[in-house]
């Protein structure tokens, strides 16, 4: 087998943290095609845009990004479609009752688990203010000054 894909497959939002206060966190499949998941397990997917919706009692998630795949012919996916997720109806039913005003859902991390699935960690965010962004930078430049002093 080649070692084009990766054993273990762990596609991060690093940007979510910082825009968004995350309150909650849910794990969920996607419905993919061949060449997606074939992609994402070359490692090449963005998360940076996305943002999950609910569309007739049902999850979506949109502007996630999976780059076509290389070996793909004319059955190659359109990169940018929205691509529905898989979690217990009880579990819907309860998220879509916490979404309130001024409440998003933001996928956070892309892995594939033990039994080859690929699964989206999505969490339910606050949008950050400007002066919260600050404190975010703040602490982190000061837990980095720590870790100088330290070493």
């Amino acid at each position: 087998m080649s070692k084009r894909f990766n054993d273990t497959v762990n596609i991060r939002n690093r940007q979510a943290t910082f825009q968004f206060e995350i309150l909650d966190k849910y794990v969920a499949g996607l419905v993919l095609t061949g060449t997606e998941i074939k992609s994402i397990r070359e490692g090449k997917a963005n998360l940076t845009d996305g943002y999950c919706y609910f569309k007739n009692g049902e999850l979506y998630v949109k502007g996630m990004s999976i780059s076509p795949y290389a070996e793909g012919t004319y059955y190659n996916h359109d990169p940018l479609r929205e691509r529905k997720l898989l979690m217990k109806r009880s579990e819907l039913r309860k998220l879509e009752g916490k979404l309130e005003k001024g409440l998003t859902l933001v996928p956070l991390r892309l892995f594939i688990n033990e039994r080859g699935y690929a699964k989206l960690e999505i969490a339910l965010a606050r949008g950050k203010k400007m002066y919260d962004k600050r404190q975010t930078i703040k602490e982190r430049e000061a837990r980095r000054e720590l870790n100088r002093i330290k070493w």
